[in-house]
């Protein structure tokens, strides 16, 4: 269709027209179809899904365009119906909003509300570790989103900074829902086929098939780290008996007494075992003492033995969060908690040495705040 073929521009004056030329054409315009939204350009692609800027003919909003692959042989993916059928129930400042679903035989595409980059972007153009206060609200709002979805019994089991989406002004939300599953009661097993391998907990590759919310919470401690230390705490690259390597590297190794029922996991090798009490070395948690409380806060939400994690709405009482303002936990589950006064993102070091480097130092260099 000609109104699908991709729009290219070279600026934000550029984007903006396209924008307005498309505002006179809201009426009489359905959800649900593919003529509804223009495509602007390609952002991603994967093995099943390709992810487009685009622009809603609706509303005149950009959107992001997740268009999923079928194959005639299988149908819709089940990863993207239980994203759909999750998302629909969510509605949350910290969780990606979803706008609208668009069937084609071909096709299946998710219409998003447009987020200009993710925290793993954000992580690669700030080396060298974040600014404290960015840490500070960004993981407030990670663990907003998690208590959020933990009190309607979801589990998401694919945190990691790309599926954390950032707007321009500092906002983070939770995406990619195609792993996540609601809880049932009793509670029932789950693949311990989950979650990237950098930020699996070590009771999930022991093969762990009764986890809770601990699961998400040893994810976030991972991200945390990482946004403090600037590069992933537990980054193997061989496979899940060196995850575990170093995950006891840095945690020491469980027993026991510190893990009841550690000897019982699927994968627990007692051989294994040995060989890593004799060589591990204790090293905790590198370069967190320069942030009050952080070293503590990652200690509760990086413990081997899951029931000893602290939970998402805990920790958004820990006191490493105390110097934001009070007022935000008084902030609606549907309203961001960049509107409570003077909750902003602060320049990062590297933009300050940039703009200084160009001699226009400003508050607001840099295009993240």
């Amino acid at each position: 269709l000609p109104s699908l073929q991709p729009l290219h521009y070279t600026d934000s004056f550029q984007e903006q027209d396209v924008v307005e030329r498309f505002k006179w054409r809201r009426c009489s315009i359905p959800f649900g179809a593919a003529t509804s939204y223009v495509h602007l350009e390609k952002l991603c692609e994967g093995s099943c899904a390709t992810v487009y800027k685009g622009i809603s003919r609706i509303s005149s909003q950009l959107v992001a365009l997740k268009v999923i692959k079928l194959e005639a042989e299988e149908g819709v993916p089940f990863t993207a119906i239980r994203e759909a059928s999750l998302l629909k129930c969510l509605k949350h400042a910290n969780i990606v909003l979803l706008h609208d679903i668009i069937q084609t035989k071909e096709t299946l595409t998710f219409v998003f509300e447009y987020m200009h980059t993710d925290l793993a972007q954000y992580m690669g153009q700030h080396p060298g570790g974040l600014h404290s206060y960015n840490v500070m609200l960004f993981m407030f709002q990670l663990l907003r989103g998690l208590a959020y979805i933990h009190q309607q019994h979801i589990l998401h089991r694919d945190l990691k900074p790309q599926n954390l989406l950032i707007s321009c002004l500092g906002e983070l939300k939770l995406a990619d829902f195609g792993l996540a599953r609601a809880q049932s009661i009793p509670r029932q097993t789950y693949s311990s086929e989950v979650v990237t391998l950098w930020y699996r907990p070590p009771d999930v590759l022991l093969g762990a098939t009764a986890y809770s919310s601990d699961i998400d919470i040893w994810s976030a401690g991972c991200i945390f780290v990482e946004m403090i230390q600037g590069q992933p705490i537990f980054a193997a690259t061989s496979g899940s008996h060196e995850q575990l390597e170093k995950i006891w590297a840095v945690l020491g190794v469980p027993t026991e007494d510190t893990w009841p029922g550690l000897s019982k996991l699927p994968n627990y090798n007692p051989a294994f075992w040995l060989v890593l009490i004799s060589c591990a070395v204790f090293s905790c948690f590198p370069r967190m003492s320069r942030v009050p409380a952080a070293e503590n806060l990652a200690s509760r939400m990086l413990t081997a033995f899951p029931r000893g994690r602290i939970s998402a709405q805990d920790a958004l009482l820990h006191g490493f969060f105390s110097p934001l303002p009070p007022q935000l936990y008084q902030v609606p589950a549907g309203q961001s908690v960049l509107t409570v006064p003077g909750v902003r993102l602060q320049p990062e070091i590297c933009d300050l040495f940039a703009s200084y480097r160009k001699g226009r130092i400003s508050g607001g260099s840099s295009k993240f705040w």
